[in-house]
């Protein structure tokens, strides 16, 4: 057993802290929001992440799991203090610090003794020192800076945390090489021990690559449309290839968003630059993704017409990805406010995202919750999240509910010869 503190108890964080706690450690979760902590120590969490909410209450009730807001304390009663607060882009894309920098100095102000400080956000090359830096100028003790970056899926955190592909440990050497790899233990999973700085790369390096394939499998999708061919297919034959791999993100959309992708592209590219290179590739990944979240327009309107004026349309899904709540950067945004500024009627359904959506959007757009009633009276159903009940429904009901049978899927959810079979006009992605 570990005494742990983790400071931010956001999505990484508190992933990060329940499920240290649920392996025997002893984890304080810092957090400078009362309503949180208090809600957190009465197990009640801020984010939908299935199987997390039975986790923190379990190791509340097990005396494992505690939420604080004071910094300080947590610093002073732990061996590993991870940072794990959020760093937003900024407008020019470099990912804001100011979050890391203010912990940082707490840190260093706490310090009474060894500890192993573990960079657990996603932040810029270089932010390893920085800390170690921050945390000089009011401690002169030793301590270890270490980036561990995470490589958690929203909807499968809890699983990616506890079953990892591999553990990242920048600056695994030492006192703090053993501490964090006796920390880690338990999940016998491949090391990569290296250098901070190179861990902090293996971070952007892999979203950005993942990001890449999703622009990549569009952009073939797109080609598809023109010349009659089939990506869902194409996708099947080069997972097929080792080199490429059966997990490869080959399905094609309507682009990436949520919380790490359209960061950390913007994040790399300015990287890039502040370094005197010019990444053009990501940067036509990113061009690419901007294009397609605007893309199923055309095709609505190859439907209904250019005039949207009046016409009523459906939204499944606003979520950027199933199970999750996450609509950060989600291409349903783009959609919505595309159909509202040509004055269509925009009706939705998220099964999980509704309330974010909500907040967000207010009373622009109406809300249901059933998405056979979405469709009720509709000119075209739009589906934009891959929910697994979307795959289920009832085409012949769908049907019988809309005003005209009209289908712009934009996740390939539907197979399109049974969709035409029961008398659906209907739209895929590069099919």
């Amino acid at each position: 057993m570990k005494k742990i503190a983790v400071v931010g108890v956001g999505y990484v964080g508190l992933v990060t802290g329940t499920c240290l706690a649920e392996i025997g450690n002893e984890v304080i979760g810092v957090d400078i929001d009362k309503k949180r902590v208090d809600d957190l120590n009465n197990g009640i969490i801020p984010i939908y992440e299935p199987g997390l909410s039975e986790l923190v209450v379990e190791n509340i009730k097990q005396k494992r799991l505690t939420f604080i807001t004071d910094t300080a304390a947590a610093v002073k009663e732990s061996e590993i203090v991870f940072i794990a607060v959020g760093t937003p882009p900024l407008p020019d894309g470099t990912a804001d610090l100011s979050y890391v920098k203010a912990v940082a100095e707490t840190i260093g102000k706490s310090m009474n003794g060894y500890k192993v400080i573990v960079n657990k956000s996603t932040v810029p090359i270089g932010t390893g020192d920085t800390v170690s830096r921050i945390i000089k100028q009011y401690y002169d003790g030793k301590f270890d800076v270490v980036s561990n970056p995470e490589f958690l899926r929203e909807g499968q955190a809890v699983n990616d945390f506890m079953k990892p592909e591999r553990i990242v440990i920048g600056n695994g050497k030492g006192e703090a090489q053993k501490i964090m790899t006796e920390l880690y233990k338990p999940f016998e999973a491949p090391l990569v021990l290296t250098d901070v700085k190179t861990a902090e790369m293996i971070k952007y390096a892999s979203n950005a690559l993942l990001a890449t394939e999703i622009s990549f499998i569009n952009s073939i999708a797109n080609i598809c449309e023109k010349l009659g061919a089939d990506v869902v297919s194409v996708a099947e034959g080069m997972r097929l290839d080792k080199r490429i791999g059966k997990y490869a993100f080959l399905d094609a959309g309507v682009g990436y968003g949520g919380s790490c992708f359209p960061k950390d592209v913007k994040a790399l590219i300015q990287i890039a630059h502040e370094n005197g290179e010019r990444f053009s590739l990501l940067e036509a990944v990113e061009d690419t993704n901007e294009a397609q979240k605007q893309s199923l327009l055309t095709k609505i309107q190859s439907l209904l017409g250019k005039d949207l004026e009046g016409k009523k349309i459906a939204l499944w899904g606003l979520a950027f990805k199933p199970q999750t709540d996450d609509i950060r950067e989600a291409p349903s945004l783009v959609i919505i406010r595309q159909m509202l500024e040509r004055e269509a009627e925009v009706v939705a359904f998220d099964p999980i995202a509704q309330k974010q959506a909500e907040s967000i959007l207010g009373n622009k757009i109406k809300f249901t919750t059933d998405f056979y009633e979405t469709v009720r009276g509709v000119d075209c159903l739009v589906i934009v999240t891959e929910w697994s009940e979307f795959a289920g429904a009832d085409l012949k009901k769908i049907k019988s509910l809309m005003k005209s049978p009209n289908i712009v899927d934009g996740r390939n959810v539907f197979e399109k010869e049974k969709a035409e079979s029961e008398g659906f006009n209907y739209i895929g992605v590069g099919r």
